[in-house]
């Protein structure tokens, strides 16, 4: 039985709270080698769980897990970091059109998840596993759609032979890390219709609306690096 999934346009759902007041990671952390730094120490932290997570966990659990991960890839540029991000195309069957990291479900071959955040992001966007250096990897975040999905966090040292797939890909674009580690540009919404209600994150930037799993995800690195 396939799962029904609610339809909505996110960017008309009502904002119930907006400029959170939570600090924002301050700029010091947000610099390669403290963020090397970061993820070599063991710190107590608490990532977040959304609604998305919450009902898709019992879901995924009760009728076989589809293991999957993406990359989330921190570009640099002389002393200015930022996040690599995709609009996926249209045609696709699982969230067709959204903004979302490279990545995908895990194959076979793939020697381990890290592998397959690798992997996708080369064949989505020509991303070389040589320009990407390994940092660690977030708690694993479960997708509306099903997926267990394992967050990847890379340094990118060259994105200027990026090639976007368009069976997958329609853009590549970039946003700045301390625009999206800052709560200030974070918003709750939250969706009621006739299938129930969903709370979720959104974080637009310029034109492009972040929200969902990859603002999801997004708000777990933010718990992260402020711990």
């Amino acid at each position: 039985m396939q799962r029904r999934i609610p339809k909505f346009d996110p960017q008309m759902v009502p904002i119930q709270e907006a400029s959170l007041h939570t600090p924002p990671v301050s700029l010091d952390l947000l610099q390669p080698d403290a963020l090397r730094q970061r993820f070599e120490q063991i710190k107590p932290w608490t990532p977040e769980l959304t609604d998305e997570s919450r009902q898709s966990i019992e879901y995924v659990q009760g009728r076989g897990t589809r293991i999957a991960a993406v990359l989330i890839p921190i570009v640099q540029k002389d002393n200015h970091l930022s996040v690599l991000l995709t609009k996926r195309a249209e045609h696709l069957n699982d969230h067709p059109g959204q903004i979302s990291f490279p990545g995908g479900r895990k194959e076979e071959s793939d020697v381990d998840l890290k592998h397959t955040a690798l992997r996708e992001a080369h064949e989505e966007i020509g991303l070389g596993h040589h320009y990407v250096e390994h940092l660690g990897h977030l708690p694993d975040y479960f997708t509306i759609t099903g997926y267990q999905v394992t967050p990847i966090v890379g340094l990118v040292s060259s994105v200027e032979e990026l090639v976007p797939d368009a069976n997958e890909v329609a853009e590549i674009f970039e946003v700045p890390l301390a625009f999206l580690m800052n709560p200030a540009n974070h918003q709750v919404r939250e969706w009621v219709g006739p299938d129930g209600h969903r709370r979720f994150y959104a974080m637009p930037y310029e034109s492009k609306f972040i929200w969902g799993a990859t603002a999801g995800m997004l708000r777990n690195l933010y718990h992260f690096l402020r711990a």
